[in-house]
């Protein structure tokens, strides 16, 4: 009774083409903005924002702009961290190099470069997929472990290998704070998931699905295959782009190469597996599950007085990601999008199945 839309009526193209055309869910996107935006900075702790809240909000934007490659294009890309770490030191550059370059400007530039790399590493989607494609994508992350490590420009020349940016600030206001930085990264998030939500709804991103869903039957009826691979890889670099960068200067403020491995690669992967390929609310389920799950593995176990080491917890981290992987790939390939979903088409006939 709770979601149900009968008296809903579209009375105009607008309406009917509304991102959330159930009363219900712009109620809930409106209250969940309003506790995102005022209730948590008002009561979270700063262990909470830091640990949790931005982790989450960054991951979630890199799983998105993957997701938009992998879950809506088609293309498996192993590179997400390489594409994290050009973005993270194009916008150190251009912060440190062009004196009084805005925090914002640095940021987006990150991601334009981001987005010459991945447009690059992704000419080889025209003539090969697969799993052809994903080694080739997984060249661009050795060559970026590589380029950052041992070329000293991109670090500007730091002894340690090392870069770190502090005193950051947009238009006077300074980001010190974790709540200062986490209604930053706030912002970033919602702006980018209503573009990319604008995105896989209009012809671009029909496109994609067709692409994704065959390729060869795209171009039969018109669609060209370079245009919509290379949109998709310009498209997604960009926003991970963006996303290494906000990882590299509102979380971790000094990192090194290590910090955007192949392990964030296959950390993203796992994310848009688990919470649901070619979808943009399964790219926030995921980034969820991957930042909680550990914490649940350390804190579960002493709530229930039976203490486990550090590192059973990060075998059992391992093994429970690919237990998971695994039974979505077979039970539900959708992921944790599509259960949410189901639920809420039960909700709609709710009491009253028919």
């Amino acid at each position: 009774m709770l979601y149900r839309e009968n008296g809903q009526f579209k009375t105009s193209y607008a309406a009917d083409l509304a991102i959330f055309p159930i009363r219900q869910d712009r109620i809930a996107i409106g209250l969940l903005l309003v506790v995102a935006a005022i209730v948590v900075p008002a009561v979270a702790s700063e262990y909470l924002l830091r640990a949790i809240l931005i982790p989450f909000l960054i991951l979630s934007l890199a799983a998105l702009g993957l997701n938009i490659l992998v879950g809506y294009c088609g293309q498996i890309s192993l590179g997400t961290g390489a594409f994290m770490a050009v973005g993270a030191y194009a916008a150190y550059n251009f912060h440190v190099r062009i004196e009084g370059m805005p925090l914002i400007a640095s940021l987006l530039m990150g991601g334009v470069c981001a987005t010459a790399v991945g447009v690059l590493f992704g000419i080889p989607s025209l003539r090969i997929k697969g799993l052809y494609l994903a080694v080739a994508t997984l060249a661009a992350q050795f060559f970026a472990d590589w380029a950052f490590l041992r070329i000293q420009w991109f670090t500007n020349h730091s002894a340690s290998g090392s870069v770190s940016v502090s005193n950051l600030e947009v238009l006077g206001w300074g980001i010190d704070t974790p709540m200062e930085k986490y209604l930053f990264c706030l912002v970033f998030v919602v702006v980018f998931a209503l573009l990319a939500k604008n995105l896989v709804r209009s012809a671009i991103g029909r496109e994609w699905m067709a692409i994704r869903d065959m390729d060869v039957a795209a171009s039969v009826i018109g669609i060209r295959p370079v245009y919509a691979k290379l949109t998709a890889f310009a498209v997604s670099s960009f926003i991970v782009g963006v996303a290494g960068a906000l990882w590299g200067f509102i979380h971790l403020g000094s990192w090194e190469p290590a910090a955007f491995g192949i392990d964030r690669s296959f950390q993203l992967l796992f994310m848009i597996i688990i919470g649901g390929l070619g979808s943009i609310m399964g790219s926030f389920f995921g980034a969820a599950f991957i930042v909680i799950l550990p914490i649940l593995l350390n804190q579960v176990p002493l709530w229930l007085g039976v203490p486990i080491s550090t590192a059973l917890a990060s075998h059992l981290e391992f093994m429970i990601f690919g237990a998971l992987i695994v039974f979505f790939l077979i039970v539900e390939p959708h992921g944790l999008a599509r259960l949410w979903s189901i639920g809420k088409e039960k909700l709609r006939l709710w009491p009253f199945p028919h």
